[in-house]
């Protein structure tokens, strides 16, 4: 069954028909998904849906964008909930430099304290890094707790960066941007990295894959992301399934 790691099923976007889609999951192949945290008030709502669907899993986090209102009783917070039995991750959390606000220093420290409470619980992280390549490895050589395991979400670098993460036994999210026509650089990484370092992911409701690009992402769509990966490596598109849904499950130590 295809793994979604990425998800923001509590998005806006899916509030007149979320438990319609969600209910239709396992009839389109879809067999997990993990619910993001990007702010204080998401992070509640992933352990809301993890504790409501069996088969959706949940990661607590604040992204880059959102770090501002972050407080170290927000770090405690995030911290305890990490102790709930369907949080599988501290994610999404990140540098991104595509806007100026909040400050990079800002990012910059808030990332660290989330990584440090990562690794302090023990926890693999789900890594959002933007047009910030060197700042991201830089604070997460000095701060990550590489043994613990995590996913570059929605990677867009090089294949030299992609190489520095695959080394130290990080996954690569890779998901709609693999389908476009200015996504050659990722064709490129999803061709020399291992198929067991890869997994898939939407960031639904966001970066749906051609042929529906533009309109709402869901996991569904991630049949199309499979197909590319097929087709760039050469191989089943049912090996592409059963081994980055191994891989899923191998990162966020889900047992099944």
């Amino acid at each position: 069954m295809i793994f979604d790691t990425h998800a923001h099923y509590m998005d806006e976007a899916f509030a007149q028909d979320r438990d319609e889609l969600l209910a239709s999951m396992k009839d389109a192949g879809v067999g997990t998904i993990v619910e993001v945290g990007a702010s204080i008030s998401s992070t509640k709502d992933a352990v809301a849906l993890s504790r409501q669907y069996d088969f959706v899993y949940g990661a607590v986090g604040v992204h880059p964008e959102d770090v501002e209102h972050m407080t170290p009783e927000t770090v405690e917070w995030l911290k305890e909930l990490t102790k709930e039995p369907k949080i599988v991750a501290v994610g999404e959390i990140g540098l991104d430099y595509y806007y100026e606000d909040p400050t990079r220093q800002v990012q910059k420290e808030w990332f660290i304290r989330q990584l440090e409470a990562a690794k302090e619980m023990k926890m693999p992280v789900i890594i959002h890094s933007r047009d910030a390549a060197q700042d991201t490895l830089e604070i997460m050589e000095e701060h990550c707790d590489w043994s613990q395991g995590g996913v570059i979400h929605c990677f867009s670098y090089s294949v030299e960066m992609a190489r520095i993460y695959l080394k130290k036994g990080f996954y690569l999210g890779i998901g709609g941007v693999v389908t476009f026509k200015n996504g050659r650089k990722l064709v490129e990484v999803v061709k020399e990295a291992p198929l067991e370092q890869l997994v898939l992911e939407t960031d639904s409701p966001y970066l749906t894959p051609v042929p529906n690009r533009g309109k709402r992402n869901d996991s569904r769509q991630l049949t199309h992301v499979v197909d590319a990966i097929a087709q760039i490596k050469g191989i089943s598109r049912e090996e592409v399934i059963r081994v980055t849904e191994q891989n899923a499950r191998r990162m966020y130590r889900i047992r099944g």
